[in-house]
């Protein structure tokens, strides 16, 4: 059996994967999109994590790749940071390798392999990570991406070949062009995605996306962008016109293409849960992975690289970060700690690995009373220091979710989807427009996070907690000393890590 260890270099997240550990750049930096490759923009960091050898030569490969010697590099990229960094990697990692970057798959499987280093396309690794993580015999995938290789989005059916659909579906392109061009930044579609709820339809809108979409993307095109008129017919709309065209547009690409009634979503688009929630219409079973952007890259590397090489369906683990040691012996009383919540304490919950991908799913997560109406505005304000009209997210026991949500959908254990809210009860996880992205939890997949949302069940009648990301203006917490950091300059009331409750 081959030794394999993945790397995914990307624009802002570099990542690797031997088979257990997934190591994240953004949360070892704590420097959030953008990364340069070299070391000097993180010298202010330093104090958290020594990085000043981190480099995209030989020091960046011994230190920050590991490769055992005797293992093969499986080996993906985003199109853009391996543009900015061609030379560099000839010179180190692809010595020897150039016809990678001729490489064109047609298939799910393709792949280049020479020597000790396989090579697969960007997106054939959001594919094989969603595909092989489904469980699924077999399925359609939509890998649909902003950027990416030489793909913005592809399709595969059931039989796994490869339908480019970048020129007709370059939704991901699309989103991030309009989250630069509201203020968001080209990297801001989810803060972009926050405003849906507040629109209303805009003809105006739909016919410059129309006129922008129609025929192949060109340079050219960029022209159109500047010409929207952002400031008379404002974001709130363009955002809900947005996601409406991204529906229809996913309607009149994907649905025609349905070779059976699985479907996998994969890319940094399938983090749109209206788009996820819409698919579960049209597909009896749809699965979202949990690191499902650039983040899980280095996943999908090595699961597709084991599969091939080794007939192996190798799962990935949720919680897959590092291990902490702990000195000590108290025990955290969950009915004290729920009951905390429910008196209206924010508490800070770090426990474990942390978990793949970008969502808090129950390992780094902050913990709120959802029946409180303020309690949005006192998280934005004081803990995560952000826009007033950013949603949260719900965390609820998987025997409940649809007594409280309406959804045609299974369980959401990753946080994937958008649904209506059935009850008033729960004004802190609902959105403007009546909708939650959910999270469902049972006691197998986290008995831990199981356990406090049941405590507040039982003394409140509510079966779920408010959950979002453990940070303030960063990437998600990763370190106890991360965790202790960001307890003590925000408005948080109680810190638990492990076994320990820490009080201001």
């Amino acid at each position: 059996m081959d030794k394999i260890f993945a790397v995914a270099l990307n624009l802002h997240d570099h990542n690797t994967y031997d088979g257990v550990y997934h190591n994240q750049r953004e949360r070892e930096t704590r420097f959030k999109h953008n990364l340069p490759y070299h070391a000097e923009a993180y010298a202010h960091q330093s104090d958290i994590l020594n990085v000043s050898d981190y480099r995209l030569n030989d020091e960046f490969t011994e230190q920050y790749f590991k490769k055992p010697d005797d293992a093969i590099l499986a080996f993906t990229y985003t199109f853009g940071g391996i543009r900015k960094s061609k030379e560099e990697l000839w010179s180190t990692i692809l010595k020897g390798h150039d016809e990678i970057f001729n490489y064109d798959p047609k298939k799910l499987w393709d792949h280049y392999h020479k020597d000790n280093v396989y090579f697969i396309d960007h997106h054939q690794s959001h594919a094989a990570y969603a595909f092989l993580n489904s469980g699924y015999e077999e399925s359609d995938i939509l890998a649909i991406d902003g950027i990416g290789s030489k793909f913005r989005c592809v399709f595969f059916d059931k039989e796994q070949n490869l339908i480019d659909l970048s020129d007709k579906l370059p939704i991901g392109w699309l989103w991030n062009h309009m989250s630069g061009l509201t203020g968001f930044g080209t990297l801001g579609a989810s803060k972009l995605m926050g405003k849906v709820g507040y629109g209303k339809f805009s003809r105006y809108y739909y016919t410059c996306f129309e006129v922008i979409l129609d025929g192949p993307i060109t340079e050219k095109k960029q022209e159109h962008f500047k010409q929207i008129d952002v400031d008379t017919h404002g974001v709130d709309d363009l955002a809900y016109t947005l996601q409406r065209f991204t529906l229809d547009k996913i309607k009149e690409h994907v649905y025609p293409l349905k070779t059976c009634d699985n479907l996998c979503i994969a890319g940094g688009v399938a983090y749109n849960g209206y788009m996820n929630e819409e698919f579960t219409k049209h597909y009896n079973n749809v699965f979202v992975p949990p690191a499902v952007g650039d983040e899980g890259q280095a996943i999908g590397a090595y699961q597709h690289a084991d599969f091939v090489l080794n007939k192996n369906v190798h799962k990935s683990e949720l919680y897959a970060g590092k291990e902490y040691e702990y000195i000590g012996e108290e025990k955290v009383n969950y009915k004290e700690v729920a009951q905390a919540i429910a008196d209206g304490a924010v508490v800070g919950w770090f426990q474990g690995k942390s978990e793949s991908g970008n969502r808090a799913l129950g390992n780094r997560s902050i913990l709120a009373d959802p029946r409180n109406p303020d309690i949005k505005n006192i998280i934005n304000h004081t803990i995560k220091m952000r826009e007033d009209f950013r949603p949260f997210a719900p965390v609820v026991l998987e025997e409940h979710y649809k007594e409280y949500f309406d959804t045609k959908g299974g369980p959401s254990p990753y946080m994937s989807r958008i649904c209506k809210v059935k009850t008033d009860k729960v004004p802190g996880i609902t959105h403007v427009d009546n909708t939650a992205r959910i999270q469902t939890i049972n006691i197998k997949d986290n008995e831990k996070f199981y356990n406090i949302v049941n405590e507040f069940y039982k003394i409140t009648g509510i079966p779920m907690l408010l959950n979002t990301s453990f940070n303030c203006q960063e990437p998600i917490v990763e370190t106890p000393k991360h965790a202790i950091r960001t307890f003590k300059k925000t408005g948080l009331n109680l810190l638990i890590i492990e076994d320990w409750i820490i009080r201001k």
